[in-house]
């Protein structure tokens, strides 16, 4: 079967996209994999919950002052040397950790490294691709996201925590030099050309949002935030004390996290079955993810409940792909693919912080069970915002006509 050139072109910068998006979301994910191993070494909890908040919170303001950015300036220059500084900041976290106020900061500024990246990209791919390849190409690194974690874990379970962090620079270094490189060259084949639809007037701008459904997705992005940032964040915690795993939890979150790592795939096939409506899957994902967290907070046994758990954030993370290879890339003819991209992104990692910070406060008032119902609930707001406020734009912006 003869590939076309578009297909040919998607494929190339899909490709780029997905490789190094995975470079930063091992990066995010190596805090979640070691932190047991950190507390253990004398680190409070309550830090390592500071280190969440802080990362958090710089990355959500950075998606949302370099998602506007990537709207003027080209992608290679967001993308390379986002990933460079966060290389720098994120080795000098692994040396500065005798000093607490300089590793947080050193830990923040990573985040908001990192949040060069996202918007660029998917605008990047958005306005140079098809729209039924923007969207595969969006489930590329939407999946390279899911797979940090069990990357992270693998590095947890052979080096010691700093040398994680510090392999974790050395594959942001490679790819800031990759992407940049990679990226010229698209230039001057003509794979990737920039501005190619012009930006609403701020006013205008802000409308057309409206009507795509911003505010709702927004609160999707809240919601699945929390779960696949803050809840993923205290998941390697969660099975060593809750569950009683000790040592043997580096097993167990490898496996959970490449089990989660699948949900994009999963995804897309739901969407598919249910011939590409978007609100029907969404509300599936959500009832789904808030039955499987009320029954791990009643059901003891540990192998039961990891099953339960990990199920949840599976289902948790269907809404997810909805919102990031879906939507967002939907946004293209709108010339504000980075900026509203970067938007959703600030309020979901702002949550995230926000959660971050509470969670360990709220295991011990109400312990990991009450947290779980928590979780749960989550979820019921998840299925509230599942259907458009309005029927007559239920597909309008959102779901793509094209089945993939």
């Amino acid at each position: 079967m003869k590939i076309s050139a578009n297909a040919k072109k998607a494929i190339y910068i899909g490709i780029l996209c997905s490789v190094s998006y995975l470079a930063v979301y091992f990066t995010k994910k190596i805090l979640e994999a070691v932190s047991p191993e950190m507390i253990n070494g004398g680190m409070s909890e309550e830090y390592i919950g500071s280190l969440f908040s802080a990362y958090f919170l710089a990355y959500a303001i950075g998606q949302l002052i370099n998602g506007f950015i990537g709207d003027k300036i080209k992608a290679k220059y967001m993308i390379g040397f986002g990933l460079l500084f966060a290389g720098i900041t994120n080795l000098a976290f692994a040396y500065l950790t005798d000093y607490a106020y300089a590793a947080l900061i050193a830990y923040a500024l990573t985040g908001f490294s990192l949040s060069m990246i996202y918007g660029p990209m998917t605008k990047i791919v958005s306005e140079n691709t098809e729209p039924v390849h923007a969207t595969r190409c969006s489930l590329g690194y939407t999946v390279a996201s899911f797979l940090g974690s069990p990357m992270a874990a693998g590095f947890a379970a052979v080096l010691a925590w700093q040398g994680v962090f510090i392999a974790g620079s050395a594959v942001l270094f490679l790819m800031s030099a990759l992407c940049f490189i990679f990226f010229t060259l698209f230039e001057k084949k003509g794979f990737v050309k920039y501005n190619q639809f012009k930006r609403e007037k701020q006013s205008g701008g802000v409308k057309v949002l409206l009507k795509r459904e911003i505010v709702r997705f927004s609160v999707i992005s809240i919601v699945t935030g929390i779960i696949r940032t803050s809840v993923m964040g205290v998941l390697a915690q969660y099975f060593a004390d809750y569950l009683g795993y000790g040592e043997n939890y580096k097993l167990v979150y490898t496996i959970a996290s490449v089990v989660i790592a699948t949900s994009s795939f999963f995804a897309v096939f739901l969407l598919e079955r249910l011939k590409g409506n978007m609100n029907l899957t969404l509300l599936i994902s959500f009832i789904s993810s808030a039955a499987f967290f009320i029954a791990a907070a009643f059901v003891k046994m540990p192998v039961m409940n990891v099953v339960l758990v990990v199920a949840a954030i599976f289902a948790s993370d269907l809404a997810a792909t909805m919102l990031w290879s879906r939507y967002c890339p939907s946004l293209y003819d709108t010339g504000m693919v980075s900026g509203a991209t970067g938007f959703l992104d600030f309020l979901s990692y702002m949550a995230g912080s926000i959660a971050s910070a509470l969670f360990p406060i709220l295991t011990k008032s109400i312990n990991w069970n009450g947290l779980v119902l928590v979780w749960a609930g989550l979820m019921f707001v998840g299925i509230a915002f599942s259907y458009p406020w309005k029927r007559k734009t239920a597909e309008q912006g959102t779901d793509l006509k094209e089945n993939q």
